[in-house]
């Protein structure tokens, strides 16, 4: 595995001490990510952001673990581990989305479902990959493509 980007040290963008736990966190390898920025959108915490062209874990305590961003990536630069880092707070993801949240990057699409292009503003998406390819899904056309 290649050089891995970890951003934080447990200490809140604020300056002050957070609370640290073994828990599951999201991990990027540096060598596979390209940059492209689909990571960003599916990350509901805004604990990704790109910085300096690659993707990154911008606040640990803002990554709840849940590895959504993980079928989207295109190159599997994503994985979820289990280490010390700064424990989940759901206190700060409420201000971070309340203070705009990650910036996403504008050349980023907004996700629309790839078969019958509603947006995740109308019906919840969801990570796939087909014929090599990173996708979005919704909730609706999903029993579709797994029933055929």
């Amino acid at each position: 595995m290649g050089s891995v980007g970890i951003l934080g040290s447990g200490k809140s963008e604020q300056g002050g001490e957070g609370k640290v736990a073994v828990r599951k966190i999201v991990q990027i390898d540096d060598d596979l990510c390209t940059g492209c920025g689909l990571c960003v959108t599916p990350c509901a915490e805004g604990a990704i952001e790109l910085v300096d062209g690659e993707a990154r874990v911008r606040r640990e305590e803002l990554c709840d673990g849940a590895g959504f961003c993980l079928g989207i990536c295109p190159t599997g630069a994503l994985n979820v581990v289990e280490r010390e880092t700064a424990a989940f707070d759901d206190e700060a993801v409420l201000q971070h989305l309340l203070a705009g949240g990650a910036e996403k990057p504008s050349h980023v699409p907004e996700p629309e479902c790839f078969l019958c292009q509603l947006r995740d503003t109308q019906v919840a998406l969801l990570p796939v990959r087909r014929s090599g390819r990173s996708e979005w899904v919704c909730v609706r056309c999903l029993p579709a493509l797994i029933h055929g």
